[in-house]
């Protein structure tokens, strides 16, 4: 695709860039129609007057694409502007038809206008739908001189090929006549090890396999409770040596108990009835026990001897 359709922002310099000659009337009037519908789409935010303005100047450079070959450029900005519209209006099942419309054979559809649809698909869950259109594109000789193929290429494989897990044709790509136009031997290395290594994620097994219905309401709290239970006892038995290490009663008794029973009711959130928080509330009470008695055993037997 011609460079002078990189970007949507620029768009009113497709006259001075694309057109070293002077336009025609007739071009210059779709020059003004193309800024027309950039402005409705990025400054009044009118998705739907941009697209018709699109659909209006495409019908114009129908007309004129035989006497101009400028009028090229001029469509292709037209069909950017008309993808984000659609886009923005929620309309994206129709994105590739309508682009199809524009362009009678899919392999002669701008590079730039491929990568946005491909990640268009990509991004509301519907890769599969670019497949084919990609894959013709990819494949058709006069594209691999074109400017943006590698980055159709690369797109193609990530977010189409490589999410659906189609690992045989995603090789082919990088090793066969696409990956030599595309890509050095460094990059299809790296894209060989990204294909492998989504093949690996999705061998490996589940971090929560499927296990018995009976045993699912018990066995899922009693694991996540245990992962909590060690991080409660570890933070207890911090409390415990510094108990053990305060010797004048300076250290703040209230709060450390404070602290502790807060931290059991935010953290566990047990029902003392069921059987499976037995251990763990066991466990709780011995080491507040074993805190209380460090604590205050001095105090207790100092006032048993006066007595």
């Amino acid at each position: 695709m011609s460079h002078c359709s990189n970007s949507l922002a620029p768009a009113r310099s497709f006259g001075t860039v694309c057109s070293p000659l002077q336009p025609t009337s007739s071009l210059t009037q779709m020059f003004s129609m193309l800024d027309t519908a950039a402005e409705q789409m990025m400054v009044h935010k009118d998705f739907r007057a941009a697209f018709e303005t699109c659909n209006t100047g495409l019908e114009s450079c129908a007309n004129m694409e035989q006497e101009d070959s400028r009028c090229g450029d001029v469509k292709a900005g037209f069909c950017i502007l008309g993808i984000q519209a659609l886009a923005e209006l929620n309309q994206w099942h129709g994105v590739f038809s309508w682009v199809l419309q524009q362009y009678e054979y899919q392999e002669e559809i701008p590079a730039k206008i491929m990568q946005m649809c491909i990640l268009l698909y990509s991004k509301v869950g519907e890769p599969a739908a670019m497949q084919e259109a990609a894959r013709v594109w990819l494949h058709c000789p006069s594209n691999s001189r074109a400017t943006g193929f590698r980055t159709v290429a690369e797109l193609y494989l990530l977010h189409v090929l490589v999410p659906l897990g189609h690992r045989d044709e995603a090789v082919e790509l990088i090793t066969g006549e696409v990956g030599s136009a595309a890509f050095t031997e460094e990059q299809k290395q790296t894209a060989l090890d990204v294909v492998e290594e989504k093949e690996q994620q999705d061998k490996e097994p589940p971090l929560n396999p499927a296990i018995d219905p009976n045993s699912e309401i018990t066995a899922r709290p009693v694991s996540t409770r245990g992962s909590v239970m060690r991080k409660l006892e570890a933070m207890l038995r911090f409390l415990y040596r510094n108990a053990l290490m305060v010797g004048s009663g300076s250290f703040p008794l209230r709060r450390v108990f404070l602290a502790a029973v807060l931290l059991y009711m935010l953290s566990l959130h047990m029902d003392p009835a069921l059987p499976s928080s037995f251990m763990w509330i066991s466990k709780l009470l011995k080491l507040l026990r074993q805190m209380w008695t460090t604590m205050f055993a001095p105090y207790y037997q100092a006032l048993t001897q006066k007595q």
